[in-house]
């Protein structure tokens, strides 16, 4: 890939993920304290950032290097970011039960999801005595 072709590629992993995450740029310079005007440049595709910045921004969105780096236009994208978390929302999704955390579901950390299913599970278990 030619240089341009990272920074399109970049630039369009980098939108993806603050849409997803429901950040905008200027979430982005507050919360990680980049500059502004650096963090345009990586969003419109002008620059692309030092790895030290890539980092950053995959702890930020909890994501690894070649999901903000690489050429992923032609795949398929999937809801949840996290394949643990996907199947811990779908088994919330197909207990009737448990729907009510099924949209808050999708920007939990695995951790976080299963504390809730369990949770929600001995709820579901003390009502039944």
């Amino acid at each position: 890939m030619s240089e341009e072709d990272y920074k399109k590629a970049f630039s369009r992993n980098l939108r993806e993920y603050m849409e997803v995450n429901g950040k905008t740029q200027a979430d982005i310079v507050k919360e990680l304290g980049f500059n502004k005007a650096t963090v345009s440049t990586w969003v419109n595709g002008i620059k692309i950032p030092r790895m030290d910045k890539i980092d950053i921004l995959c702890d930020y969105f909890g994501i690894s290097r070649s999901d903000l780096i690489e050429n992923r236009q032609k795949e398929k994208a999937t809801y949840y970011l996290n394949e643990e978390t996907k199947e811990i929302a779908q088994e919330i999704f197909e207990n009737p039960d448990m729907k009510s955390l099924f949209d808050m579901s999708r920007k939990m950390t695995p951790e976080r999801l299963k504390a809730h299913l369990e949770f929600m599970k001995k709820l579901q278990d003390s009502e039944k005595d």
